[in-house]
């Protein structure tokens, strides 16, 4: 049995209560910075791929879709008069 007074008893309480099943999400970190340029792997210059997480990082939980790129508009030459 759940506890709904612990932390991931609430969680799991909200989810069913918007119908999200744990085998269709996707969990992940925002609010990260990754290092582009080779360092000597110091705290100043890191190693290139080191992920940084910010102080204000978060948690997402999402329900991962496909992502389709929209159409762009045409854009329609008009002359202005």
């Amino acid at each position: 049995m759940m506890r709904s007074d612990d932390f991931l008893g609430q969680l799991s309480a909200r989810m069913s209560e918007l119908n999200m099943h744990q085998d269709e999400l996707e969990i992940v970190i925002g609010g990260a910075s990754i290092y582009e340029i080779d360092g000597a792997g110091t705290k100043w210059a890191p190693v290139k791929g080191t992920r940084k997480y910010n102080k204000d990082a978060f948690i997402v939980i999402r329900r991962p879709k496909e992502v389709i790129p929209s159409q762009s508009n045409e854009i329609t030459r008009t002359i202005d008069t």
